[in-house]
């Protein structure tokens, strides 16, 4: 691999996207996989909360995350309204992850000009780089290959591919069943195969077990033994970035265990971690703490239904408001957005959208009807 140096932080340069005066932070024109490589390497860990649109990103890096999880299972819940149970293509979800990484270069550009006219100053927010799930591959190494080709070509940092027969389920609905080590080997391979092909020697490649918890493989069925010794051949095979076992419970033991008998072997080994949203953890009387998990290896850690559960929530709480309350449950909204020091950017979807940032370039671009002076003077109290 190449060896990454990490630039400056606080250094802004201009782009030729922005008008004349406003900037934004260097690491715009550092490929993601190798920036996702540089944050590996200075931090304690890396987490990205799991989302399933551009919109969830954007508030992701709004909020100064330094990584965005595209959770597979969000995307099928937030894309068909259905399960995880490789229901979509990878068409689909490579496609959305394009947008998605095109959506956070955009949302730079728009948030570095602020609002000149409401005086909102700039944010230089940097990009987190984009880690999309692979599932299975979506069929055998010539699905991977083209998978990874459209994860490549989207400017995705990283993507995991996990050891499940097609078609796969979520790593916590029972039935899962393993293919041959040969096979997911094969399926590494390629995916590195085609990332260097095309340039990207940096592309992270997460290799994910379900041995743990799968009810039928090639292998006689030994749980944690399974799977520390599916861990181990795949990175013998040295090809994965790191290693991600999906977990049954949140047991702290079975964490350690397994970090634990893979560093015998490989002292080095980085993992990944999915601090799922399908376990309690208000229940847990000392649940896992993302610094402890640092300390264990863990350099990737995610929540893959955070996004999905927020919106969930909120929307629940919105509706239940507007069916007994009409108007004023929306208007309740309104209030939790404008109180006084809070930050939510999309309490002003034009803002968020970027509205001041269209009207200044279109401005300078001669476009039709876009500048200040074709902008109604209203009142700021009245209109977002």
């Amino acid at each position: 691999m190449s060896t990454v140096v990490i630039p400056p932080t606080d250094r802004l340069v201009a782009s030729p996207l922005l008008p004349d005066g406003f900037k934004v932070p260097a690491s715009r024109f550092t490929h993601p996989s190798t920036r996702m490589r540089q944050l590996l390497d200075s931090e304690p860990f890396l987490f990205g909360p799991g989302v399933y649109d551009p919109m969830g990103a954007e508030l992701v890096m709004y909020y100064g995350f330094k990584a965005v999880y595209f959770s597979g299972y969000s995307f099928a819940i937030g894309h068909l309204g259905t399960t995880d149970m490789d229901l979509y293509s990878n068409v689909e979800i490579a496609d959305a992850a394009r947008r998605t990484v095109s959506a956070l270069r955009k949302f730079q550009l728009t948030m570095a000009v602020g609002d000149p006219e409401k005086r909102v100053a700039p944010k230089h927010l940097e990009i987190p780089p984009v880690i999309v799930d692979m599932d299975g591959g979506y069929g055998n190494i010539f699905n991977v290959q083209r998978t990874t080709e459209l994860y490549v070509t989207a400017g995705v940092a990283a993507a995991h591919i996990e050891d499940q027969v097609l078609p796969k389920r979520c790593g916590h609905i029972g039935g899962k069943a393993l293919i041959p080590v040969s096979e997911m080997i094969g399926k590494l391979r390629m995916a590195r195969a085609v990332a260097n092909d095309l340039g990207n020697d940096d592309f992270v490649i997460i290799a994910r077990t379900d041995g743990l918890s799968a009810v039928d493989a090639p292998e006689s069925l030994r749980h944690m033994d399974l799977a520390v010794e599916r861990g181990l051949r795949y990175l013998d095979s040295g090809i994965p970035d790191m290693l991600w076992c999906e977990f049954p419970t949140s047991d702290r033991g079975a964490v350690e265990t397994f970090s634990e008998q893979i560093k015998k072997r490989f002292p080095d080994a980085q993992f990944a971690f999915n601090w799922s949203s399908s376990f309690k953890w208000f229940k847990d009387p000392n649940p896992m703490t993302f610094a402890e998990l640092g300390e264990m290896g863990v350099k990737f850690i995610f929540i893959t239904l955070g996004a999905q559960h927020a919106e969930g929530h909120g929307l629940s709480v919105l509706l239940q408001a507007m069916s007994a309350e009409q108007q004023d449950g929306y208007i309740a909204l309104q209030r939790r957005e404008f109180e006084q020091g809070q930050d939510f950017p999309t309490r002003s979807h034009h803002f968020f959208s970027g509205v001041p940032y269209h009207h200044l370039v279109g401005k300078a671009y001669d476009a039709a009807r876009l500048g200040r002076e074709f902008v109604e003077a209203l009142p700021e109290d009245r209109v977002v």
